[in-house]
């Protein structure tokens, strides 16, 4: 009697924690997570980023601005040659992010 209760204990010390209450899990019918629901979604340019930087950037950055010719923050292109120089009027962490996201697209 006592070998089977040394034997019963020693299986329950080599069975894997909760396994005796739950079933076995079958993984071949899992389907594949798609790679869309990883990704980001798309920063729109006029619609999400342009408002920051009229609040933020203001008159000398848009059309009759004294920066304007040289640094148009209306353009797309403009941002993205800045990159994150942009940073140093832009303390937000929500507005960084937004613009590093739009950095990190393909145009």
């Amino acid at each position: 009697m006592r070998t089977i209760l040394v034997m019963v204990a020693v299986g329950l010390l080599l069975v894997e924690p909760g396994s005796l209450a739950k079933p076995a899990r079958k993984t071949e019918n899992v389907a594949p997570v798609a790679a869309s629901t990883t990704e980001k979604a798309r920063v729109d340019f006029e619609t999400q980023l342009k408002p920051i930087f009229k609040s933020k950037c203001m008159p000398c950055h848009f059309s009759g601005g004294k920066m304007y010719d040289r640094l148009p923050f209306d353009k797309p292109e403009t941002i993205r040659k800045l990159g994150t120089k942009l940073f140093t009027r832009i303390n937000e962490e929500n507005d960084r992010r937004l613009i590093e996201d739009f950095l990190s697209q393909t145009p």
